[in-house]
């Protein structure tokens, strides 16, 4: 496992989303090492430089739960604050639940804790004759792989740009691009997005680090993820309902596509009844997916003062 490491005092660990590494907490790190903290933040199993199984059944979240707690153990840390996004979100707040002796505070951002739905997750996405949800267009092995890598640097550009709050307001069909709804049957997820520009919190220098990333990991590591949605569903049931025991933090961006899907802002105003220790729901105005990117200030902020007051 790959790391980028700064500052001693308490140890917090940052998990980045799809598609991202760990220089997508390039804002976070020095900041919260400056402000004492012991800063770690990983490429996560398949993603940069940290080992990519060939296996899809080795990317569900009980692998990347176990990673995460290997970690710790390399790093001789009893205890970790555990912050992510997306799908490191995803992870944080499974860390909490299965091993709450090991993380002593957890921050979800834009992904709100929730539990695993009575049935298989891909037969509740929605499809038709000619589009499907995009966590349905992942799930065939190389179909994405092969439209993503055609050209790396533009699908990380239109990626990044679509699902950020630069996209625009993200109204109820106003028309803003949103990479991670409908996908066409046809034609793919990328060609249903603009030509982007540079988002304003993102520089060719940037865009540059992240091309060189998955020009040489590809993205199959991180589209793994999303093919064990069901085996996650199956191998988590017996965890349904427990709450999360340590405190927490959620915070999320007022563009985020993810507020888009049916029922999320629901799920977002009832999650206290399965995270009792959460302090304080955060929605940033004007903000997209790419929320410690977009927002670095406010995101470091909120971390601080939740790791001081722990």
């Amino acid at each position: 496992m790959h790391i980028a490491e700064q500052g001693e005092g308490p140890l917090v660990l940052l998990c980045h989303g799809f598609p991202e590494t760990w220089y997508s907490w390039r804002h976070q790190i020095p900041v919260l090492a400056e402000a004492g903290f012991h800063v770690v933040a990983p490429d996560l199993r398949g993603y940069g430089r940290t080992e990519r199984p060939e296996e899809i059944e080795q990317y569900t979240l009980l692998h990347l739960v176990g990673d995460i707690v290997g970690l710790l153990d390399s790093l001789d840390a009893e205890k970790a604050v555990i912050v992510g996004n997306d799908w490191g979100a995803t992870l944080a707040w499974h860390a909490a639940i299965l091993r709450p002796d090991r993380f002593r505070g957890v921050i979800g951002l834009c992904v709100p804790m929730m539990n695993q739905p009575p049935i298989p997750p891909t037969k509740i996405f929605p499809q038709n004759e000619d589009e499907l949800f995009y966590t349905l267009y992942f799930q065939t092995p190389g179909a994405a792989e092969m439209e993503f890598e055609h050209d790396v640097r533009s699908t990380m550009n239109s990626l990044l740009f679509a699902a950020s709050g630069d996209a625009g307001p993200r109204n109820e069909n106003d028309g803003t691009p949103n990479p991670f709804g409908m996908v066409s049957r046809s034609s793919g997820l990328l060609a249903q997005l603009p030509t982007p520009p540079l988002p304003s919190w993102l520089t060719e220098a940037d865009l540059d680090i992240y091309t060189e990333a998955f020009t040489a990991s590809g993205f199959r590591g991180g589209l793994n993820y999303y093919r064990n949605l069901d085996r996650n569903s199956e191998l988590l049931s017996c965890f349904n309902g427990i709450k999360v025991v340590i405190p927490a933090l959620f915070m999320t961006g007022e563009r985020d596509v993810g507020l888009s899907i049916p029922g999320m802002k629901q799920i977002i105003s009832e999650m206290p009844t399965l995270v009792p220790l959460l302090r304080q729901t955060i929605i940033l105005p004007g903000c997209g997916h790419w929320i410690q990117q977009e927002r670095p200030q406010e995101v470091n902020a909120a971390i601080i003062s939740f790791m001081r007051n722990l």
